[in-house]
């Protein structure tokens, strides 16, 4: 009598612990994924710069740029490098420049339809490789044949992330003076050739964290 009633107080133990599937892993539901337009503003949200910036920043730099025909009056296509090497982050915000800069690489390539030559310099080490086994004879030269040095380039993206925090100790309340500067840099003269900023302003009572 006494290993029934062990026995039937594990088996309602048991039945406690069983996942709500019946498979035998608890998982619990919670909050469906769900895709969102980065163009807009998610439901997590700070006074950073988010992606919605991202992509409103990138497109008005790209249009900027081209209209100011910095780049397009030239008989030769001009070289230019567009990387996060000469965009600085001096920002309180941790940011990923890269989402900036690819993104407004990744536009201007596709808006210059072949009027720009867009220079692979962080790709470097890896075109480098790639002509020491060409030379070495380990691969044949392609198709395209070989030349003497890699691109030089003509330009260069360099530009900074500034911002400027306030807190009301009262009530917790976060402002922040976000601005964005764009330029590009004559690399034969050390000019700059056109510059463009992306400012605003967020204020919230917690700010998000970002990653």
């Amino acid at each position: 009598m006494k290993q029934l009633a062990i026995a039937t107080a594990l088996a309602a133990m048991l039945a406690g612990c069983a996942s709500p599937s019946g498979t035998g892993v608890y998982n619990a539901p919670g909050r469906p994924t769900q895709y969102i337009d980065p163009a807009t503003t998610g439901v997590v949200s700070g006074v950073g710069i988010e992606s919605q910036d991202i992509v409103s920043m990138s497109e008005e730099m790209m249009r900027s740029l081209i209209s100011s025909g910095a780049l397009g009056n030239h008989t030769t296509p001009p070289r230019v490098i567009v990387d996060a090497a000469y965009f600085h982050n001096e920002s309180s915000q941790f940011l990923n420049k890269r989402l900036i800069v690819d993104r407004l690489r990744t536009g201007l390539i596709q808006a210059s339809q072949g009027r720009v030559i867009f220079v692979a310099r962080e790709y470097a080490g890896m075109v480098e490789k790639e002509r020491d086994l060409k030379r070495q004879g380990v691969v044949d030269t392609g198709t395209r044949g070989m030349t003497r040095a890699p691109a030089g380039a003509d330009y260069r993206l360099a530009g900074r992330i500034k911002t400027l925090d306030a807190t009301d100790r009262r009530t917790g309340v976060i402002q922040r003076y976000n601005q964005i500067t764009f330029e590009m840099v004559d690399l034969e003269y050390g000019t700059i050739v056109w510059s463009d900023q992306f400012e605003f302003s967020k204020f919230a009572q917690d700010d998000a964290i970002y990653r």
